[in-house]
Parts: structure tokens; C-alpha cells; sequence
């Protein structure tokens, strides 16, 4: 054998080799770069699921924000029209032509003679002095006071007093029928 043949065999016997890692390295990079577009495949599958997932969250919290402030909304306005409604019972209560004005003082007036005798005095509120005079009886007629009509009937010691103002009456009538009146209202 001769040196030129024994280079052949080995160069030939190097290509075969050089060949077959090349084929072998083909097939690593082949198997690699699937495996690595399987990885990708699954990151980018797991990223657009918690993507949608959290996008359907955003969404679901945005809905509620969105509900709790409507129903804020919703409250405030209810709130301005029972404050407007209550203001407005003021005005009619406080006004000085107020139909059945004289009636209802009689009937306050009558209350009152069944909880004190004729020695506790009317304190009347300014716009009624005129009228509780006339109906007071032999009750004496005191200082004036503060409020939408009527009076406060006090005992000849100051020590105990019966509240019959128009404001008074209409706050705790307010407050018994509130839900009615919001059932009125707003039902």
C-alpha cells in the first residue's frame, strides 16, 4: 500500500466520518430547533391563555367598577330628591298660607291640653302667635321660638317640655315612613 493510497483511504475514510457527524449534527439541530419551536409553541400558548385570562379579569373588574359606580350614582340622586322632597314639605309646612295651618294647630292644641294642665305656657314659633293666642286658653303665651310653625309646651319650671313644632312633627313622621316614601319615591 502506498502513501498516496493510505491518504485516499484516510481522507475517504474522514469524509465518511466528517459526513456522518455532519448528518448527526443536521439531526441535533433538526430535533433542536423542533423542540425549541415546541417551547416556543407552548410559551406563546401559556402567555396568550394568561392573557385572555387576565384580560376576562380586567374586564369582570371594569363591569363591577362600572356597576358599583352606577349604583353610587343611583344612591346620590336618590339621596337629592329625598333631601329636595323633604326640603320641599319644609317650604309647604313653613308657609304661612298653608291650607288646614289653623286646623292642625287646633289639633296640636288639643294634644297639648290632654298633656298639661292650664298652667304650662305656649312658646309658639313667631308665624303661629297670633292664631295660639286666640286658642291658647287660659295658657300664657312666652317667649317665641325658632321653627316651620306650631309651638313647645313648657312647664311652669322649665324642667319638662313637649316639642309640638311643624319641623319637629315632620322629622319624626320622616323618619317613621322613609321607607314608604322611598317606595313612592322610587318603586
Amino acid at each position: 500500500m502506498t502513501l498516496e493510497t493510505l491518504a485516499k483511504d484516510i481522507a475517504k475514510s474522514a469524509e465518511v466520518e466528517a459526513s456522518a457527524m455532519v448528518k448527526v449534527a443536521n439531526e441535533e439541530a433538526t430535533a433542536i430547533l423542533a423542540e425549541a419551536n415546541a417551547k416556543a409553541d407552548t410559551i406563546r400558548s401559556e402567555a396568550s391563555a394568561r392573557t385572555e385570562r387576565e384580560a376576562s379579569q380586567i374586564a369582570r373588574e371594569v363591569v363591577a367598577s362600572a356597576r358599583q359606580a352606577n349604583q353610587k350614582e343611583i344612591l346620590v340622586a336618590r339621596r337629592k330628591v329625598l333631601d329636595e322632597t323633604f326640603q320641599s314639605a319644609s317650604d309647604e309646612l313653613g308657609n304661612p298660607k298653608l291650607s288646614g295651618r289653623a286646623s292642625l294647630l287646633k289639633s296640636l292644641m288639643a294634644k297639648a291640653d290632654n298633656i298639661g294642665g292650664n298652667d304650662y305656657t305656649i312658646r309658639p314659633v313667631e308665624l303661629d302667635r297670633k292664631s295660639l293666642s286666640e286658642i291658647a286658653g287660659k295658657r300664657s303665651i312666652g317667649e317665641p321660638i325658632a321653627g316651620l310653625g306650631g309651638f313647645v309646651l313648657e312647664s311652669p319650671d322649665g324642667s319638662v317640655s313637649y316639642d309640638m313644632r311643624f319641623d319637629t312633627l315632620l322629622e319624626s313622621s320622616w323618619s317613621e315612613t322613609l321607607a314608604e316614601i322611598n317606595s313612592i319615591l322610587f318603586d
